[in-house]
């Protein structure tokens, strides 16, 4: 099982999410959006578990900054150009991701590592 966490060393929640692996002993894939980005083969299978509702953080900075919310865009094109558009964290494991502090979540994908 491979899970992954994307999201910025600056985000709260993103902490909280690697604390609550870290906690359960869980290995997983930290992936800074400042640093690295995602690539579209992850961002495209983001996508596909989660939609691209609500994908984009309205209230970031580099949404704010970039005039998003006047224009129209490609929000595949927008994440892939700026990484920090994205809502963080996105917890991934295989085809299935979470959004955002989703604990529930994040203790099923902690039993299946753990079960796998």
């Amino acid at each position: 099982m491979s899970l992954q966490i994307f999201g910025t060393k600056k985000c709260a929640t993103t902490r909280k999410a690697e604390r609550f692996f870290k906690e359960r002993d869980v290995d997983y894939q930290f992936v800074d959006l400042a640093d690295k980005g995602i690539s579209p083969g992850e961002l495209k299978a983001v996508i596909k578990a989660l939609g691209k509702d609500g994908l984009l953080d309205p209230g970031s900075k580099h949404y704010v900054q970039k005039g998003l919310k006047y224009m129209d865009f490609d929000i595949e094109e927008e994440i892939l150009a700026d990484p920090l558009l994205m809502r963080t964290p996105v917890v991934r494991d295989g085809s299935t991701a979470t959004m955002g502090d989703d604990a529930g979540a994040w203790a099923r994908f902690a039993v299946a590592a753990k079960a796998g």
